[in-house]
């Protein structure tokens, strides 16, 4: 199961996406939680938000991509539940550039769910509240419970070949747009693949927009990265 790449909202076709909205805004009442949002991945690690509870929510899940830390991608890689009661100073290490940033946001405690089946992880559920404290177990139970829920709702869009899966292609292609503009800048910055990724991500942090957007931008040709000007001689 490869997942479903490069997914944005509006990407994953219109019954897809109500669908994993409507868990995050049942599980952010279920879980008195500020937000809630759910994330897929391909088999790659390369990952897109695709639902979340409010727009302030969907703001704090893109920021992981952005900067490719953040709850999600250490639930996704592992594989295991990470469970953050308060982001406090473990937090602030583990995630140094996405926590003060979150943590500016109002957010005091996050936990992270991972979607899989087997082997199959498919993506992640993020809890975020306002408030430092822990989950309890019957809260832990509940999210455990909408976890399964999103995830049937992706192996449902898998199966089913219907109109709801008509904006898989769409995300197939954003996926491959990504790397394409990612070859794009390494070309015009004479740069490694890996450095590529940090500029852009840079870039979208800096102008405070999608990775996405970005992307698209640079394939298009709207966008175009220049390379940092030789020192001046004269002036050393």
């Amino acid at each position: 199961m490869s997942g479903l790449r490069g997914a944005q909202p509006g990407l994953l076709g219109t019954g897809l996406a109500g669908r994993l909205r409507q868990v995050c805004r049942d599980a952010a009442r279920g879980l008195s939680a500020s937000g809630v949002g759910v994330s897929v991945m391909a088999e790659d690690g390369v990952h897109a938000m695709a639902a979340a509870s409010d727009l302030v929510t969907e703001r704090i899940e893109e920021l992981q991509f952005t900067f490719g830390e953040g709850p999600c991608v250490d639930a996704r890689t592992t594989g295991c539940p990470v469970l953050m009661s308060e982001l406090t100073d473990e937090a602030m290490r583990r995630w140094p550039i996405y926590a003060p940033i979150v943590h500016d946001s109002g957010v005091r405690a996050v936990f992270a769910f991972p979607l899989q089946v087997g082997a199959a992880r498919l993506g992640v559920l993020d809890v975020f509240r306002g408030r430092v404290g822990e989950l309890s177990r019957e809260e832990l139970s509940r999210a455990f419970g909408f976890a399964d829920r999103a995830v049937n709702a992706l192996l449902d869009v898998q199966r089913a070949a219907s109109a709801e899966c008509d904006g898989l292609d769409d995300a197939l292609e954003h996926h491959a747009e990504l790397f394409q503009a990612q070859g794009m800048v390494m070309v015009q910055l004479g740069v490694s693949l890996a450095e590529a990724m940090v500029r852009m991500r840079a870039y979208a942090y800096t102008e405070n927009r999608p990775l996405h957007d970005v992307a698209a931008n640079i394939v298009a040709r709207r966008q175009r990265f220049e390379r940092d000007p030789p020192p001046d001689r004269a002036q050393q």
